[in-house]
């Protein structure tokens, strides 16, 4: 494949994006351990259970009072992003199969989208259901794999995508042009459906209803991180897990001519720009407000790419880890 990078000039990094912890930082957290690692997203079941996806295409639900784990499903791919519904089914984005539905636990797996207009879905990232059955979903990228996502945050390639399934099983684009388009969430009232835009450092808002119905605009910009997965908490707000601060680097690279970043990628992946160690989750309101922000020095967890509230409690999923992490908000 070749490479085709774009110039994107970043507005300046916030001062926020250089401190290494929030004040005060967050709590430890405590692990649950699994039997493989990259628990990418986390979600709560009906029954109270986390359920996850891991890199050996296992799906699972784990007790968070006892630490159990079962597996429920398997893939055959690689799960990412999930979104559960009361009635026991779980929608599942995999990287290698598109959109799958999972009908209920040791249950019928089935696919809702492998191909948008004749072609075929590339990274499925990210979803969410409405109470009508609409699948609002993301596709991170239509050029990089998984394994390579750091190419596409390199290229800067805009190849993103919000997208719509219907009932009848109809998909539709809704926001094209996305930097790689990640976590989704819906909000409470169905005004609007937010996506992460991980390489924009942002959060943008398609509008559902209301005047602006069909526009899009963005909740937050300019974040400190990279934003990963969302998740629409029990407090309301809309958690974002930051898998990594701003790179410098990166931002400097981003606005120069393309033949930098030529060279940047053809160097020994060790020596190019890659995510920062850390632990950070931020939540906002539905005005864009910051609400929290806890962060925390990587010492026995990083990577956080997945984040789900419930009466106080977070539950954090990472990329890499071979656990999930569970951290009390501080009162």
């Amino acid at each position: 494949m070749s490479f085709r990078p774009t110039r994107w000039t970043p507005p300046p990094a916030p001062a926020r994006a250089r401190a290494p912890h929030s004040e005060p930082p967050m709590p430890e957290p405590r692990l649950l351990e699994l039997p493989g690692a990259g628990p990418e997203d986390v979600v709560l079941a009906s029954d109270g259970r986390i359920l996850t996806g891991i890199a050996d295409g296992a799906v699972l639900a784990v007790d968070p009072a006892t630490g159990a784990v079962e597996q429920i499903a398997h893939t055959g791919g690689r799960p990412l992003g999930l979104h559960a519904e009361a009635d026991g089914s779980l929608l599942i984005c995999d990287a290698d199969r598109g959109l799958l539905r999972l009908d209920r636990p040791h249950g019928t797996l089935e696919t809702l989208c492998d191909r948008v207009d004749g072609v075929p879905l590339n990274f499925a990232s990210n979803a969410v259901a409405d109470t009508d059955g609409t699948v609002y979903f993301s596709e991170s990228t239509r050029r990089y794999p998984l394994d390579d996502y750091m190419g596409d945050i390199l290229e800067h390639s805009g190849t993103g995508r919000l997208l719509r399934r219907t009932p009848d099983g109809r998909v539709d684009t809704l926001v094209d042009g996305l930097q790689f388009a990640n976590g989704i969430v819906l909000a409470p009232d169905r005004s609007c459906v937010l996506v992460a835009e991980t390489g924009g450092y942002r959060i943008a808002r398609h509008h559902l209803t209301g005047p602006r119905a069909g526009q899009t605009d963005y909740l937050v910009e300019n974040l400190p991180g990279c934003p990963d997965n969302l998740g629409l908490g029990s407090d309301g707000h809309v958690w974002a897990a930051l898998v990594t601060p701003r790179n410098p680097i990166l931002d400097r690279l981003l606005p120069l001519p393309g033949v930098l970043r030529r060279i940047v990628r053809a160097i020994p992946p060790a020596l190019q720009p890659k995510p920062a160690r850390t632990v950070w989750v931020q939540a906002y309101d539905f005005h864009g407000t910051l609400v929290h922000d806890l962060q925390r020095e990587a010492d026995r967890y990083a990577m956080v790419t997945g984040v789900a509230e419930s009466g106080g409690t977070l539950y954090l999923g990472s990329l890499s880890e071979p656990a999930i992490a569970m951290v009390r908000l501080p009162s």
